[in-house]
């Protein structure tokens, strides 16, 4: 069995936020493959379904992002869960927007999230990191976060979102790199062949074609007498 987190904040007016990522992906998991309706549970919602025979819980704390970590200790201690069970979604200030990776162990690199997390189960869970770009200064950063993506963020992220869907399965069974493999089919698919071969250079005449004979009637007569 397996908890999967999304962070963000609770609310309609945090829905869009590039703080809530994490929510959508979930969101996004949940919707595509039919797991159960969302209820009220460990300080956050709820959804339960399989991939296989492996169960996935998903958790979205509603404590608001920087006490994340009460409502995944809660889960984590209702199952019986190691930290090595729980895989989080969240949102990545240091990695491009679009962009993927997926991490264990190591530092929160100040996400309050994450923070919080530490605080209550440790360090060592699993993370898939979600780039939504830096907005190149410190001080920027809460504003930058905690307002919505903009329009033309709208075609990466759904492309972001489906890509998570189509590898959660892949995911759920510990197969990083096919997870990743999938994302990326979606945000980096291959450029479609437009079927027509590259023009080549025309090829030079043939020296020894036969060239046509413009000789009127009395040239050739005359020629055959030469």
């Amino acid at each position: 069995m397996q908890l999967w987190v999304g962070l963000g904040n609770p609310g309609a007016k945090y829905a869009g936020n590039r703080h809530n990522i994490g929510f959508m992906a979930l969101d996004r998991i949940a919707g595509d493959h039919g797991f159960g309706p969302w209820r009220k549970g460990f300080q956050g919602l709820v959804s339960e379904g399989r991939f296989g025979s492996e169960k996935v819980v998903l958790l979205k704390p509603e404590t608001f992002m920087n006490l994340s970590g009460q409502s995944v200790g809660e889960a984590l201690r209702f199952y019986k869960l190691s930290p090595g069970d729980v895989t989080v979604f969240h949102d990545e200030l240091d990695l491009a927007p679009g962009k993927l990776r997926l991490k264990t162990g190591g530092g929160h690199a100040g996400h309050n999230g994450l923070r919080s997390i530490h605080a209550h189960i440790g360090e060592a869970y699993h993370r898939v990191r979600l780039g939504i770009g830096h907005p190149g200064h410190k001080d920027a950063v809460a504003s930058y976060v905690l307002h919505d993506f903009a329009r033309a963020d709208q075609e990466w992220l759904d492309d972001l979102l489906r890509g998570i869907s189509d590898g959660a399965p892949a995911l759920a069974a510990g197969d990083g790199p096919r997870f990743q493999n999938a994302v990326a089919q979606r945000t980096s698919p291959p450029r479609p062949s437009t079927g027509r071969e590259k023009a080549g250079p025309k090829p030079a005449p043939d020296a020894t074609a036969p060239t046509e004979d413009t000789r009127n009637p009395l040239q050739k007569l005359a020629d055959r007498f030469r």
